[in-house]
């Protein structure tokens, strides 16, 4: 096979199956030859890595989204949460703690965690009786700095490794044929007023769809507090299903995610799939 049959064949596999995010060794296999001398050619004959392509062709799928999503975030929250394509509506009920509990550091809460695995790497799920009340990712060897990460936002509460409680949550979380608006998820928000606001905004954001920084400070009545929107947004204690990676840079950037740019890359990747299946 010739550098650019090599080269086209890899592009085409790519533009295919982004929202898989394949590994180099997947892309290389579909290729036919070891990742190395895949690397090597693409690098070559097209001016980056077959990851960074990848990374290209998921950014402009962003774009799009945003560009698709211009009023959508208007238009759900004047309507309320009646669509059938919104992550809400098919699968959160959501609750408040009270303002006392953020701020004694969550003293009197008893939180159970467990790691479990997920298509975006592993899983910290974590919730008090009421509900989740935390989804954190890391990579394998990572628990004890993203249980760490975790723990410190609430450092008063009483945490109790129990895998068999938070293991029916991690099947729900992540298997769409389980999303229900009979059976909602219950979701426990721990934050201060203005976080709260920020994160019931997240979860009006349609599945599928994205929004910036700056629109969620105007629909909150804070049009000046986009920076601050970004903090709340990069505070979600409860990744994936309080949607914080449906946001976007204003120019459509896939701009940082606390669990790491790649995840959220992968993130939208898998539910553009999910939305259109």
């Amino acid at each position: 096979m010739s550098d650019y049959e090599t080269v086209r064949r890899t592009i085409e596999f790519l533009s295919e199956n982004w929202r898989d995010q394949p590994s180099l060794e997947a892309i290389a296999a579909a290729a036919g030859m070891a990742p190395t001398q895949l690397h090597k050619i693409f690098v070559h004959w097209a001016g980056l890595t077959p990851k960074e392509f990848l990374q290209a062709v998921t950014l402009d799928h962003a774009r799009e989204l945003l560009r698709q999503s211009a009023s959508v975030l208007d238009a759900s929250l004047e309507v309320g949460l009646s669509g059938p394509g919104r992550l809400h509506d098919l699968f959160v009920a959501h609750e408040a703690m009270t303002p006392g509990v953020y701020k004694t550091g969550g003293a009197g809460l008893t939180i159970r965690y467990g790691f479990h695995a997920s298509p975006f790497g592993r899983a910290l799920v974590m919730a008090t009786e009421h509900g989740l009340c935390g989804l954190a990712f890391c990579d394998d060897g990572g628990e004890a700095a993203a249980l760490a990460d975790m723990t410190g936002r609430w450092p008063n509460a009483a945490y109790l490794e129990d895998t068999a409680a938070t293991a029916p949550l991690a099947a729900r979380i992540f298997d769409p044929a389980r999303w229900s608006a009979e059976t909602p998820l219950r979701v426990v928000l721990i934050g201060t007023d203005f976080e709260l606001t920020v994160w019931e905004t997240l979860l009006r954001i349609p599945l599928g769809r994205a929004t910036t920084y700056s629109d969620i400070a105007r629909k909150i009545g804070r049009p000046k507090a986009a920076r601050a929107v970004g903090a709340a947004v990069g505070k979600n204690p409860i990744s994936f299903v309080v949607p914080c990676h449906r946001v976007l840079g204003k120019s459509g950037a896939l701009t940082g995610y606390h669990w790491g740019l790649t995840r959220k890359k992968a993130i939208i990747g898998w539910e553009a799939g999910v939305g259109g299946a």
